[in-house]
């Protein structure tokens, strides 16, 4: 990847990420529900990919825009994993039971906030339910925070199944730790990351931000340097979006402590160079990954993904999402919870599915899916592949993107290879790291008064 700031300064855009698409803006609480529940019914042989948010934690994070509800009463666990075990049962009602969970997450919050015995509890609930596999095949992962997990509740984790940990490291800065009520010291990240590779965790994940209150260059380095020294097969780096007026726990940092603008893409930029002079490659979209890892092959072979939690190497699996604000994706059919803790415990008791959002996707939505997906996973695309799925032509469907696209090739961006009857549109190496812009030219849906993240 090339590193061009006169790009940057032209295409760092705000857009979406593309974990969907259409994206979450798109989702309507007015679509029927029953044509949602339809969906879900009509037969597949895909494997299943199972996510489970865990809203909770004991700690407020001043820099944290998800979905979570921070508390000490640890107790308000068990009524969740209840009311999940209740969404399993009415789920599974609608799905076949002989499909392999092939993949498994929990997010969060903080999914380390349940005790022992709840996570027990809610593995036996999954296992009554699903088809979960324990082979050595499986992709079943889960987000830690390191001051609330213990040798004991990770073991039992490994137990049940467990070969993946992401671990929210976000700066070893203890100025920064603390400007962002996230005091973890190096210790604490090494002692857990030893204790999992000791129980067989094949992969680590570490997550990195950049653009934290207090980060400078030369701290930021430091980090960098321990992150390698201790050697995740994945890092994810990503870019704080301070917006206050929509997270209020972000109104706890001063606007003042915030590096600018042009230390921000240094920041990125010390962070790409060093990442890749360790070793690692980079996937995308924030990602990097060392060239063993699935990730990675997954990219050169052609069959890396993406969705709701990312990167992914498991194509073709219906993803079946449960608990407070989760996103289902069957195939173009998005299904989202309800975001409020109460709305979603009043369904459940009632009985009824907890949807709040959907969307039914439509043939030109599914068309600019496997185009945007292809692209912001393989930095490439094959127009012929495109036109035989879906019976098009590609050039005269996408005439006015066509036109769009002129600029980023004559910047340099994308390059247009014709051979024979096969033509390829491929990312550049100075245009990897733009590849939301690029993306962004194929979505119908873009609406420039819906407040993104800034590209880079």
């Amino acid at each position: 990847m090339i590193w061009d700031s006169s790009l940057i300064d032209k295409y760092n855009l705000s857009g979406p990420r593309y974990t969907s698409y259409p994206t979450a803006p798109q989702f309507d609480s007015g679509v029927s529900k029953i044509a949602l529940i339809e969906k879900m019914l009509l037969p597949s042989e895909a494997p299943l990919s199972l996510y489970f948010h865990i809203p909770f934690c004991a700690h407020l994070c001043y820099y944290c825009a998800c979905n979570k509800i921070v508390t000490k009463q640890y107790e308000k666990g068990a009524e969740y994993v209840e009311l999940l075990g209740e969404e399993m049962r009415l789920r599974s009602l609608m799905l076949d039971h002989t499909r392999d969970i092939t993949q498994l997450h929990f997010g969060g919050g903080t999914p380390t906030f349940l005790t022992e015995d709840l996570i027990l509890e809610l593995f036996n609930n999954i296992k009554q339910h699903f088809n979960l596999i324990n082979d050595g095949t499986q992709d079943y992962s889960i987000e830690i925070d390191p001051r609330e997990i213990s040798r004991s509740k990770l073991q039992l984790l490994t137990e049940m199944g467990i070969n993946r940990i992401s671990i929210g490291v976000q700066d070893f800065d203890h100025k920064v730790q603390e400007s962002i009520h996230r005091i973890q010291p190096i210790e604490m990240v090494t002692a857990l990351v030893n204790e999992a590779r000791e129980m067989g965790i094949k992969s680590i994940n570490f997550d990195l931000i950049y653009g934290l209150p207090y980060q400078t260059l030369e701290g930021f380095r430091d980090t960098l340097d321990k992150v390698i020294a201790l050697s995740p097969e994945r890092i994810s780096v990503f870019n704080y979006a301070h917006l206050p007026e929509r997270f209020p726990a972000q109104k706890r940092i001063s606007d003042d402590s915030l590096p600018n603008s042009d230390i921000k893409l240094e920041l990125l930029k010390m962070t790409i160079e060093y990442l890749i002079d360790a070793g690692y490659e980079y996937i995308g979209m924030d990602h990097f990954a060392k060239p063993s890892d699935s990730l990675a092959i997954a990219q050169k072979q052609g069959l890396l993904q993406r969705n709701f939690q990312g990167y992914t190497t498991h194509s073709g699996t219906d993803l079946v999402a449960f608990g407070v604000s989760a996103i289902s994706d069957l195939h173009g059919i998005y299904i989202q919870n309800h975001t409020d803790l109460s709305k979603y415990r009043s369904a459940i008791e009632k009985g009824q599915l907890a949807i709040n959002k959907g969307y039914i996707s439509d043939f030109d939505d599914r068309v600019r899916h496997q185009v945007i997906m292809t692209l912001i996973s393989s930095f490439q695309l094959d127009y012929q592949q495109i036109e035989e799925q879906y019976n098009i032509s590609f050039v005269e469907y996408f005439a006015e993107e066509m036109d769009d696209l002129i600029p980023m090739i004559e910047d340099g961006m994308i390059e247009i290879f014709k051979s024979g009857m096969q033509t390829t549109l491929n990312v550049t190496d100075k245009g990897r790291l733009l590849i939301r812009c690029i993306c962004m030219v194929f979505d119908k849906y873009l609406n420039n008064n819906i407040k993104y993240s800034k590209v880079i």
